[in-house]
């Protein structure tokens, strides 16, 4: 039976909605925060550092000055470059299978990553879901210059308005605070998926919640009605 949406287009974050990168974020967290004379995390600790920029989150985690922060992004991106983007990680169970099958129906997704965008293109190339989407949208190098979630969302919208994509509903999917508050800024709601790193309190405010990607499927998609 065909399928259809209620939505236009389909914004994806990535670390923790599509990809379980935590295997490599945490020994490359503990080689840098030793190099640089800090406490690494533990594994249970992952939340508060996957998700928002890395930039933000060596100050807010362990009070390094803006300074510092950049010279451990830095430090952090080259181990990242030397293990190769995609060492360790894998696809959470399901997600892929939506993804797909989000785009045989005509929907167009985008991905809306704090991620670098050079390592989300690496991410999704890996895993084959490039093709799956009409923009690929990460953070700029540094971090900085393009790295909170409103700014990059507004990026991924203006990237397939610009492909001619009708934006008018648009959703995002995402794991953590910052997808629901960034979404929120350009009146894009969030579907909260609850496989990834973060507390319980985090869906406040995302327009639903999810624990399964069956779940997620079953909002993303409909069967659609014969005339």
């Amino acid at each position: 039976m065909p399928r259809r949406s209620a939505w236009t287009c389909i914004l994806w974050d990535v670390d923790g909605t599509i990809v379980d990168a935590s295997d490599g974020i945490l020994r490359r967290l503990t080689i840098t925060l030793e190099h640089f004379g800090r406490t690494p995390p533990q594994r249970s600790e992952l939340a508060h550092w996957i998700g928002p920029p890395m930039y933000d989150s060596f100050q807010v985690n362990v009070g390094m000055t803006p300074e510092e922060s950049s010279n451990a992004v830095a430090f952090y991106r080259a181990l990242g470059k030397q293990d190769g983007y995609t060492t360790g990680a894998k696809l959470f169970p399901g997600v892929a299978g939506i993804i797909a099958e989000v785009a045989e129906c005509g929907i167009p997704q985008a991905t809306a990553s704090s991620k670098p965008e050079i390592q989300v293109v690496a991410l999704m190339e890996h895993f084959g879901l490039a093709p799956a989407f009409r923009a690929i949208v990460g953070a700029t190098p540094d971090e900085r210059t393009l790295a909170t979630k409103a700014d990059i969302v507004a990026e991924a919208l203006r990237q397939l308005q610009a492909q001619g994509v009708d934006t008018s509903r648009p959703v995002l999917v995402g794991d953590r605070h910052h997808d629901v508050e960034g979404g929120a800024v350009h009146g894009v709601p969030t579907i909260f998926v609850r496989w990834g790193f973060s507390w319980p309190h985090e869906a406040d405010g995302a327009a639903a919640a999810v624990d399964t990607p069956e779940e997620l499927r079953a909002l993303l998609l409909v069967e659609a009605e014969d005339d």
